[in-house]
């Protein structure tokens, strides 16, 4: 793992905290390192809510670190830079995804897929750094990050709450569409249309490809229209099942044991089916399905820091932003149970001025 800049110059922070499994999240201070000579101090304006965020808050997956500052999803404005920074400069709009360090030199982190760094990648919150601290992540004031893990961010100033849910949603879909390689004359389908889902309909609609989504709900038949799908499937139709074929990649973006066999034998040959959701036991895969036409079930891990920049150019040029509710740092908690029950089109983003409405215990 490359070395965290070390200083004994610390900056002060305020943020929104789990201290507890069952605990709701509440305000907390801490302290954020000064800026190095390849730092960039970012002031945090908006920060997207992810699942992986409630996972971890609450434990889910037995790795967390109390007290837990969640959120990967960053975009604000750029306060002040290191000495060496040349990427960006203070006032600047920039975003932090998923990752804020890696080893950068194994042969993964070499080829820009630092998301796959062989010895681990450090990642924003909830991970050790090589000083022996624990990364804090987005639900705060600001965050400081080496300039290799911060992105440019090219969007008109008014789509910007709106782009913090690129730096994950986007780029989980975006990565998997662009390696397998949705474009024109090729079919993709989508299953579930979620924060991950309406992501991947817009991603593929963009890149040329006819785009089919998979989905339980009939009401999600004209939002994925708007969204881009040339047709959606209801999946609990056997009939309409049947007859959806000819696809050369489709992406799950669902985190539900489903049966993924019906979708194997829809691929053409030489076709994948990517899991970006993380179902909670594993799956039940048939072998015929796979060797029948040479096919694949592969998965894919958001994305290295050259194609997430990628990934924020593309939609830039193009307009794409993810459909959000904005709320105030206050109502953290309820967009959690709203998370939980599917009651969000498509992502919430937290407006981190509002976290001056709050105070840290005493």
């Amino acid at each position: 793992m490359a070395p965290s800049p070390s200083s004994s110059a610390k900056s002060s922070a305020r943020g929104f905290a789990a201290a507890g499994a069952t605990a709701p999240l509440a305000p907390f201070s801490f302290e954020r390192r000064a800026p190095g000579p390849r730092d960039v101090e970012i002031g945090i304006a908006y920060c997207g809510i992810c699942h992986t965020d409630i996972h971890i808050a609450r434990n889910e997956w037995g790795t967390t670190m109390y007290p837990v500052v969640p959120g990967h999803e960053i975009v604000g404005r750029v306060r002040r830079v290191g000495a060496a920074v040349t990427k960006v400069k203070p006032g600047d709009w920039a975003g932090v995804g998923c990752l804020v360090n890696s080893c950068r030199t194994c042969s993964r982190c070499q080829r820009g897929l630092e998301n796959y760094c062989e010895r681990g990648a450090t990642m924003t919150y909830n991970s050790p750094e090589a000083d022996g601290g624990v990364t804090y992540g987005g639900y705060s004031d600001h965050v400081v990050v080496d300039e290799h893990f911060v992105l440019r961010v090219k969007h008109a100033e008014h789509q910007l709450a709106a782009v913090a849910p690129l730096l994950c949603a986007g780029i989980t879909t975006y990565s998997p569409l662009r390696h397998w390689g949705a474009g024109p004359g090729k079919k993709v389908g989508v299953i579930g249309l979620g924060g991950l889902g309406h992501m991947a309909v817009k991603l593929a609609h963009a890149m040329g490809a006819e785009v089919a989504l998979f989905t339980r709900s009939q009401g999600k038949v004209k939002d994925a229209k708007r969204l881009g799908a040339d047709a959606t499937v209801i999946s609990s139709d056997a009939a309409a099942m049947a007859q959806a074929k000819g696809f050369d990649l489709i992406v799950n973006t669902v985190s539900a044991a489903l049966d993924v066999n019906p979708y194997l034998n829809m691929l053409n040959s030489d076709g994948a089916m990517v899991l970006v959701g993380v179902p909670d036991r594993p799956l039940a895969v048939a072998g015929f399905p796979l060797i029948m036409g040479r096919r694949s079930l592969a998965g894919s891990l958001i994305g290295g820091l050259a194609e997430t920049q990628e990934m924020l150019d593309f939609c830039a040029e193009r307009g794409i932003v993810s459909d959000i509710e904005m709320i105030g740092v206050p109502q953290v908690n309820e967009a959690y149970e709203r998370v939980l029950k599917s009651d969000v089109r498509y992502r919430f983003v937290m407006d981190m001025s509002t976290l001056g409405n709050t105070a840290a215990p005493a």
